[in-house]
């Protein structure tokens, strides 16, 4: 009877063990968070429905990136940041923490969903999956006459809070200083509990009021300038303009560049060339 029990539980182990598997989360290691309030830009895409977005920042950032980027939105992280973060992420890829998979949350534009906010003391939280103990939160917001539709750069934030913590606290009261119309804050969390590992949110605020004049972009040139205007012929399809409806195969210039429609679609604001892979193909 005994030997009988006991080759029923095997049995039963042996036949559970795979279910087992297939219920533990598949990402649960890496998926640590993004924040909520002020939502980043990730956030706000994923919970409009990275399928079928509602806004047309989140439509052109799914048609740069894809839809898969949004799925993840508690990942945008780079495993070794250890603190280097400046030296890991170049201007203009900060959103995105320099990844490939989310540049669509880089697109420089005016109309990315925001959130009403004013100066103050203000509370930040953070949706965290996988909250861990230990790390420190450092909040930066952009300069004054910063443009939403110019290229963010390291330059362009100020700190306006760090907060190192030994226990998982998704909550601070940060002073936030006066701006004019739109500004972004920026958020880091470097995990210190033996990971270099470190997440990165963009989050759009909106104090109202008319946006300071941006200050004058610098001179030097920018990194991979592409080839001058005059060294694109014209093409069949003229230059590429918004609210147009492309076919598969036609061609258009832009910034004295030539490229190809892979798929039929109407244009919309942010979706030029350069920022849709999907849609258009250098030529």
């Amino acid at each position: 009877m005994r030997l009988r029990r006991t080759v029923a539980m095997a049995v039963t182990a042996l036949v559970s063990a795979p279910l087992l598997m297939l219920v533990l989360p598949a990402s649960g290691a890496s998926a640590h968070g993004t924040m909520s309030g002020p939502q980043s830009r990730v956030y706000n895409c994923w919970k409009e429905g990275p399928e079928s977005p509602d806004s047309a920042a989140c439509k052109a950032a799914v048609a740069a990136g894809g839809t898969q980027a949004m799925y993840d939105w508690n990942e945008v992280s780079l495993l070794e940041a250890g603190g280097r973060h400046q030296a890991l992420i170049p201007d203009g890829k900060l959103c995105s923490a320099g990844r490939d998979k989310y540049r669509g949350l880089d697109l420089p534009r005016a109309d990315w969903p925001a959130t009403s906010i004013s100066a103050g003391n203000r509370t930040m939280t953070y949706h965290a999956t996988a909250p861990h103990l230990y790390g420190k939160f450092t909040f930066y917001i952009t300069r004054a006459g910063w443009s939403p539709t110019s290229t963010l750069r390291w330059a362009d934030l100020v700190q306006i809070g760090e907060y190192t913590q030994a226990q998982p606290t998704f909550s601070w009261n940060v002073n936030v200083p006066s701006r004019s119309g739109r500004a972004l804050i920026y958020s880091i969390w470097q995990r210190s509990n033996g990971s270099n590992e470190a997440f990165y949110t963009c989050s759009d605020v909106n104090f109202g009021g008319a946006s300071t004049p941006p200050a004058p972009e610098p001179t030097a040139s920018p990194p991979n300038p592409g080839p001058s205007p005059t060294t694109a012929p014209p093409q069949p399809g003229g230059s590429w303009a918004p609210n147009t409806a492309y076919a598969a195969g036609a061609r258009v210039s832009y910034n004295g560049l030539n490229y190809q429609c892979r798929q039929a679609h109407t244009s919309l604001p942010g979706w030029e060339p350069p920022n849709v892979a999907s849609l258009w193909l250098q030529v």
